[in-house]
């Protein structure tokens, strides 16, 4: 279509009209805010010149002669004065809202009051009494749409010419919410191009059909319907307070969906805050595992803490560093950081600083806790002594390990000794200094295991139960659990990156199956564990199901609003790909060694395993021989030792690797 200027008898394009109101809005945009806001003082006050004159017609049919011009400025002038008392042109019109107006709304109310109040002390002026409240009507009309109209303008200037562009970046949105926490995000969504939100979803029978800012809200059983109908590509969750349970359940009604699926953080960690774009985030991977967890108990986490002096080993780890977050929150006295690697005990160091300088440790008292933070190793056992009694240590957590089962795989001695022999030298040197309880981190590969790592491991328990039994002061136990969700070589970072490169996903065996929690879940189990310890005790840490890696990759390629690629669907968007066992990788993890020797305790996710253990002198025969048989790489006599100590290891290429029986793997479930 081309327009026609008489001016120069010239056509143009609608494009290039576009382009010349955008240079006109950019124009008005770089001027001053005190000229932005005198050019909308000056054209609100001609409107509401022109509204006056609106309602006295309305109300008489004519304008009467005797209200003279000076007469109509004073009352078409009351409002607009009093709209810039109440701050109303300081405002951002591209931030216009409806709270805005409501402001407005009670101006007005007021204003009617103060009119007729006019009117009735000057009876003479000729102005009917009814024709304030029709002007106030017909200004109030023009505020609203002429300040939505300058906010569409402002949104239209900010999104890219191209259509296409924006079809590539604009996602078509659903908010699953239409509660308060549903319409904050829905304003917060209108300014961003990133999004555009099709309609809602609400599970409140009395709201369907209804419409929410102009977006239908449907029920929840047409949810695949719409998606598929509108094309959207991502669905919000938009309910703070939805349980999981609730969750798993939309989530498997779009089992066959691809979409991504991202949530609002809970009412607790929103507090007072309003719903922004910044909240969004991806659905927790908990419900992704349909893994339920269960609240602490605050007395077992305060137990072997609060007021206490602290030590913990492998600090900058991913589970040192959650426990050294739990163990602030429960007020030590003294906490000391106990690190091989500067970086990670820089990184952990500096956290922890920062959350007592930022008073996000809010209780007072504690406030000055004091964090020492030290580099050393766990084979050094001097060391470890002079630290335990310089500090006044009365609870250690022993979280220092190698636990990459290919890289001790590679390197059988150097894992053993850091992971047994440390856990020797450091559990010794508590006894020495008088430790009151001594925690060590154990893993569910040390159950039966196919490898070094987990038959170092299990040597590491052997350690610590011989050693409760030769002493009658510090408290032994150990706390045994399977992976833990986005530490370091998990798959669930593993897989994200996979998917956000197009992947292929890679996953070692079709069967293999896996135990999961999350980082905070297994360290506060870990600290509770500890504080029900009598000495020498197998904590066993209950992980809920088994969970099918590849079942996992798959829906999490689902959440992402991608689709599998497999011989039934070749077009899809990401692969899977099977790469075969690693060495001493087991298909089954287990977390007990016998199904018949598990008790439980009176915390329902913490049971004890009561397992063989030998005396601590054959033990220590064998670690005093580790540096010796090092130097010769003796990895025979090594393997040898686990065959005779270990109970059920096996080499990686001697492992059985069929199927074991579901139920023995479920006895912990």
């Amino acid at each position: 279509m081309f327009i026609k200027t008489e001016s120069n008898n010239a056509y143009h394009t609608p494009s290039d009209i576009n382009r010349w109101s955008k240079r006109m809005t950019l124009f008005l945009l770089a001027l001053p805010r005190f000229a932005k806001c005198s050019i909308l003082f000056g054209i609100d006050f001609s409107i509401a010149v022109l509204c006056l004159v609106a309602a006295l017609a309305l109300r008489q049919g004519y304008v009467d002669d005797q209200i003279g011009p000076m007469v109509l400025a004073f009352y078409a002038l009351i409002p607009v004065v009093s709209l810039y008392l109440i701050g109303f042109y300081r405002g951002a019109s591209r931030g216009f809202f409806d709270a805005a107006m409501g402001r407005v709304l009670q101006l007005f109310l007021l204003l009617i009051i103060v009119y007729q109040f006019i009117i009735y002390v000057n009876p003479v002026s000729m102005m009917p009494r009814s024709a304030p409240i029709i002007f106030l009507f017909l200004f109030f009309i023009w505020l609203w749409n002429s300040r939505l109209m300058i906010r569409g303008l402002l949104n239209r200037l900010q999104k890219p010419d191209s259509q296409d562009r924006l079809d590539s970046c604009c996602d078509n949105v659903i908010i699953y919410g239409a509660g308060s926490a549903g319409r904050e995000l829905l304003e917060s969504l209108r300014h961003s191009h990133k999004y555009n939100v099709v309609a809602y979803i609400d599970d409140d029978p009395q709201l369907i059909g209804a419409y929410l800012h102009g977006k239908k809200i449907y029920a929840a059983h047409a949810l695949p319907w719409l998606i598929e109908k509108l094309n959207v590509a991502q669905v919000i969750l938009a309910i703070p307070s939805m349980s999981r349970g609730r969750k798993k359940q939309i989530m498997d009604s779009l089992s066959g969906v691809s979409v991504k699926l991202k949530d609002l953080p809970s009412l607790r960690e929103l507090a007072d805050e309003i719903v922004t774009v910044s909240h969004i985030r991806p659905v927790d991977i908990l419900d992704v595992l349909e893994r339920e967890t269960v609240e602490p108990v605050a007395e077992l986490l305060q137990k072997n803490i609060t007021g206490k002096n602290v030590l913990v080993t492998g600090a900058g780890g991913s589970i040192g560093s959650e426990l050294c977050r739990q163990i602030m929150k429960n007020k030590p006295a003294c906490l000391v950081l106990y690190e091989q690697s500067e970086y990670a005990l820089y990184t952990i160091d500096q956290e922890l600083r920062s959350l007592v300088a930022s008073n996000v440790i809010s209780n007072i008292e504690y406030q000055d806790t004091e964090i020492v933070s030290i580099i050393g190793s766990v084979g050094n056992e001097k060391k470890l002594i002079n630290i335990f009694e310089k500090y006044h240590i009365k609870t250690i957590y022993h979280a220092a390990a190698y636990k990459h089962v290919p890289i001790v795989e590679s390197n059988p001695f150097e894992g053993t000794i850091n992971n047994t022999k440390g856990t020797y030298h450091c559990a010794c040197a508590a006894i020495r200094a008088h430790v009151d309880t001594f925690v060590l981190i154990s893993t569910d590969k040390a159950v039966r295991p196919t490898n070094v790592m987990g038959a170092s491991k299990r040597l590491a328990e052997l350690v610590c139960q011989g050693l409760s039994q030769s002493n009658s002061h510090t408290c032994f136990s150990m706390v045994r659990f399977g992976n833990v969700l986005g530490s370091s070589g998990s798959v669930v970072p593993l897989f994200t990156r996979q998917i956000e490169q197009g992947g292929p996903i890679t996953i070692t065996h079709p069967d293999i199956t896996r135990y999961f929690m999350t980082i905070p879940e297994a360290a506060s189990l870990v600290i509770q564990a500890g504080a029900m310890a009598f000495g020498g005790e197998v904590f066993v840490l209950d992980m809920g199901a088994p969970v099918k890696i590849v079942d996992l990759a798959k829906r999490m390629i689902r959440l992402t609003g991608c689709e599998l690629k497999d011989a039934s669907n070749p077009n899809g968007d990401i692969e899977i790909v099977f790469t075969g066992l690693r060495p001493g990788e087991k298909l089954y993890e287990e977390l007990i060694i016998g199904a018949d020797n598990i008790e439980t305790t009176f915390h329902p996710l913490i049971m004890q395993a009561m397992e063989h253990s030998f005396p601590l002198e054959d033990i220590e025969a064998i670690l005093f021989e580790f540096i010796e048989r090092s130097k010769q790489h003796d990895t025979e006599w090594l393997k040898a030792q686990f065959r005779t100590f270990v109970e059920g290891y096996r080499e990686g290429d001697e492992a059985d690797v069929e199927k074991i029986d579901v139920e023995q793997l479920e006895v912990v479930g």
